[in-house]
């Protein structure tokens, strides 16, 4: 059992995986430059414009994107909460503080979390992760030892749930499963640890055997190839992002953090 399989349809399965981390990257430094509801608004309506064309049903962007839909409102009413207060004070009890400048920074804050998030999940999980360590180690040159070696960690991820519900039952069998719960969980857990050393050792070997550490110029079964539609990808990106930077700018909104 290994990870969850990757979407393999629309556009956004075509480019390659290097050009979805360079255009993720892109909107998100620009969005963490400034926390202000112009900029991280702007970049979310043109990430879902270009959404309505990615040929992703509906009810998968849903539920991969979930998660994010679930944090940004969080994060917003944290932040109204218990965020820098300014101008006006609506509200005061105990910690608990709302005023006009934490409600505009709430709203700043759920939008950033939504315009960084959802373009994130969308692109990554469009990505094949041996499609991904390919371009890592041919397009930006990372060490192919390191590359190989997430590569066949990750791919074991999809066993951690396997293997819990495996402990899950031998221990019931043995009657050792109906203790405390916190109990429970810690003894399964550093079980799963254990396991997880031992097939990862395993897995080091193996790969020895195999020759992935060995010196030398190492070549590769599948090409990554930067096309045409990668550097338009990136282009897309940078204009999300200009656009974004520049409306804020423009109303006068921008707020750097630093600044």
């Amino acid at each position: 059992m290994t990870l969850v399989q990757p979407l393999r349809t629309g556009p956004l399965a075509t480019l390659n995986p290097v050009a979805k981390l360079g255009a993720s990257v892109i909107v998100t430094v620009a969005l963490l430059l400034s926390i202000d509801p112009v900029s991280a608004g702007v970049a979310l309506i043109l990430e879902l414009v270009l959404l309505a064309f990615a040929g992703i049903p509906v009810r998968t962007i849903l539920a991969r994107t979930a998660p994010v839909w679930i944090a940004a409102p969080l994060a917003g009413l944290t932040t109204v909460l218990y965020g820098q207060v300014s101008g006006t004070v609506y509200v005061q009890w105990w910690a608990v503080e709302i005023s006009q400048g934490s409600i505009g920074l709430g709203a700043a804050t759920a939008l950033r979390v939504l315009a960084i998030g959802l373009p994130a999940v969308l692109l990554f999980v469009t990505i094949d992760p041996t499609d991904l360590a390919d371009g890592l180690a041919q397009l930006l040159r990372l060490p192919a030892r390191f590359v190989i070696g997430g590569l066949a960690g990750l791919r074991l991820v999809g066993l951690f749930a396997e293997d819990w519900r495996a402990l899950t039952l031998a221990r019931r069998a043995r009657g050792v499963a109906e203790s405390g719960a916190i109990r429970r969980f810690l003894g399964q857990s550093f079980a799963l640890f254990v396991l997880s050393l031992r097939r990862g050792t395993k897995l080091a070997t193996a790969m020895e055997a195999r020759g992935f550490g060995a010196p030398g110029q190492r070549t590769w079964a599948r090409p990554s190839v930067f096309r045409g539609r990668d550097w338009a990808a990136l282009a897309v990106a940078l204009a999300v992002a200009a656009a974004a930077v520049t409306a804020a700018v423009a109303v006068g909104s921008w707020n750097a953090p630093l600044g």
